[in-house]
């Protein structure tokens, strides 16, 4: 295996990066993506594919060491065989490392340590002026290491970052506990998050009075385990079951096979269609390749317009303050109609490790809300329509989202809220050619 000095001078000397990059604009070259929003492919491609190590597992130091394009099923299988998992471990498993802190990675450990970005102690990123530099909370690139989550490839790419991990245990207990009034939800929320013997918070919203809230605890003896990545399904479990047990690793990815729940759309929850693609094909994997084949040949367009809909796709994550999470599920619950509705707590962040261009609510819990569908209309809307609406709300109630999926900001209230000055003075220290292209461009007008 070729290491990763070797792989970095291999950079340096035969891609010739910093004229490459002084060339004009660039991108990554990835094989998968979890980015839910299409743009232009005009631009060259640096393909760091091969920066996709697990480098080193410390388990006296409690820290993970890998390369940018670490998949989070190598990351946590490297560290599971030692009896550690990364702090946080986003829900599919072809996420990559460096993905998940460039853009927000979240999942029901987020409670206790945040997000992905917050869990990483040291970057090597390779920036937008063809330089490879060592970043840490402290040192002299201590600008770009809090700038660099939430960037999405516009200030460089990450080839290696170091993680915190945590020890874990063989098993899983999973206790759902129902509820069918919304505020008392949210007080088990905000209660079970202060729980020492809490490990794993999240929960789901199947309708205005029918809440599921899951508490995980690792345990090191089962009374037998569930299997969710075949004939059964995890979200359906939750109302049927009071407790439950699941291998540490099975637990990771108890979302992944049926994608949380949208492997309904595309028939991949019915029996035999279940049992045509095989355990190997249930996977977020599969199902990504099928979304984007169709966003290529606009099949669903076609069988949309041919009914006299008009379909728009409501794919997001944000982050809502705790004290107003009521409001925006019952804002989500009347005006956009998408069920089911992940919810996953997020910590206050660390005052002195906030990242710059993700502000999160200050000194409180935060309330993930994820929610992924189509809304469909009889009257042709303008453009964006219902994610118009849902980051009009987002904002108001004082929360952040997530850029992975479409948006629609304006660029005044784009910059408002993602620290315009912060961002300029990073892409003209470590991209003052514009290489890597500007995060509102990307994000918001797909360039």
């Amino acid at each position: 295996m070729t290491t990763y000095a070797e792989k970095t001078a291999r950079l340096r000397r035969d891609l010739d990066v910093a004229q490459r990059l002084g060339a004009g604009r660039v991108g990554l070259a990835k094989s998968t993506s979890n980015l839910f929003r299409e743009r232009q492919r005009r631009r060259p491609r640096i393909d760091l594919g091969h920066f996709n190590q697990v480098l080193r597992v410390d388990a006296t130091e409690d820290t993970v060491e890998a390369e940018g394009m670490t998949t989070f099923a190598d990351l946590a299988d490297a560290t599971l065989g030692l009896g550690a998992m990364p702090l946080v471990v986003p829900q599919l498993k072809s996420i990559t490392l460096g993905g998940a802190v460039a853009g927000v990675g979240i999942e029901a450990t987020s409670f206790r340590h945040g997000l992905v970005h917050d869990t990483i102690t040291a970057m090597d990123i390779l920036t937008g002026d063809g330089v490879i530099v060592s970043c840490t909370a402290n040192n002299e690139h201590r600008d770009l290491f809090h700038g660099f989550p939430n960037s999405y490839g516009t200030l460089g790419y990450a080839l290696k970052l170091t993680a915190r991990t945590m020890p874990v245990k063989r098993y899983v207990r999973v206790m759902h506990t129902r509820h069918d009034d919304v505020d008392i939800f949210f007080a088990d929320v905000a209660r079970r998050s202060k729980d020492e013997a809490v490990d794993f918070l999240d929960g789901v919203v199947f309708g205005p009075r029918d809440m599921v809230l899951s508490c995980g605890t690792f345990i090191d003896d089962a009374p037998y385990v569930s299997d969710y990545t075949y004939e059964r399904i995890y979200y359906q479990s939750l109302r049927d079951k009071r407790v439950d047990y699941l291998t540490a690793r099975d637990y990771l990815w108890r979302w992944d096979t049926d994608w949380f729940w949208c492997s309904k759309n595309v028939g991949a929850q019915h029996p035999f269609v279940r049992r045509l693609l095989g355990r190997k094909r249930l996977n977020s994997i599969t199902y990504q390749k099928i979304m984007r084949w169709n966003a290529r040949w606009g099949v669903m367009g076609r069988v949309n317009r041919l009914r006299g809909v008009h379909a728009e796709a409501v794919i997001q994550d944000v982050d809502i303050p705790l004290a107003r999470a009521h409001e925006f599920l019952d804002f989500l619950l009347t005006e956009v109609q998408v069920l089911p509705i992940w919810i996953c707590p997020i910590c206050a962040p660390d005052p002195a490790n906030e990242a710059t261009l993700y502000p999160l609510p200050s000194a409180t819990l935060s309330v993930n809300f994820g929610f992924w569908d189509t809304v469909a209309s009889r009257e042709r809307r303008e453009r964006g329509f219902v994610n118009r609406k849902i980051e009009r709300r987002v904002t108001a109630l004082g929360g952040v989202k997530s850029l992975y999926s479409d948006s629609y900001f304006g660029e005044d209230e784009f910059w408002s809220i993602y620290n315009r000055p912060a961002y300029q003075a990073l892409k003209a220290r470590y991209d003052p050619r514009g290489a890597l292209g500007d995060l509102y461009s990307k994000c918001v007008s797909r360039a």
